[in-house]
């Protein structure tokens, strides 16, 4: 059994983290001592790193609470756990499409530019107020 501090500690993360992942229903809020003192145990440093790792991987905490209730649910299927791997590839690769996209036109405007000059006459700059005024 460990008090938050421990907890926090060998999970990479703050006290404030574990409440808040209390919060959103992550964690289940852990029994309580006589003195008052929290106690939890190695299964929550699990969680929390689980956690941490599927945040890594670009879930949400919404999703994160979707696959640790799959992780438990006997009745979930793999292809569950799946379809959801696969619905945040594919927001992966929209985020990079978008990315690629501001890419291309910030190097198009980054040529646009002398690199010399006033700042207030930068083509970059009256490129982005124009873009503002569409």
């Amino acid at each position: 059994m460990m008090k938050i501090g421990e907890v926090a500690t060998r999970g990479g993360v703050s006290l404030q983290t574990i409440r808040y992942y209390e919060r959103q229903r992550l964690l289940q809020k852990p029994p309580r001592l006589a003195s008052g003192y929290r106690v939890f145990t190695e299964q929550t440093v699990c969680r929390i790193r689980f956690i941490k790792r599927a945040q890594e991987l670009g879930f949400a905490l919404a999703e994160i609470r979707d696959l640790l209730s799959m992780q438990i649910d006997p009745n979930k299927d793999c292809s569950d756990v799946q379809r959801l791997a696969k619905a945040k590839v594919g927001d992966i690769e929209e985020k990079i499409r978008t990315l690629e996209s501001m890419k291309r036109v910030l190097t198009g405007l980054s040529e646009l530019c002398p690199g010399c000059g006033p700042a207030n006459e930068c083509p970059i700059l009256e490129c982005i107020d124009a873009m503002e005024e569409r």
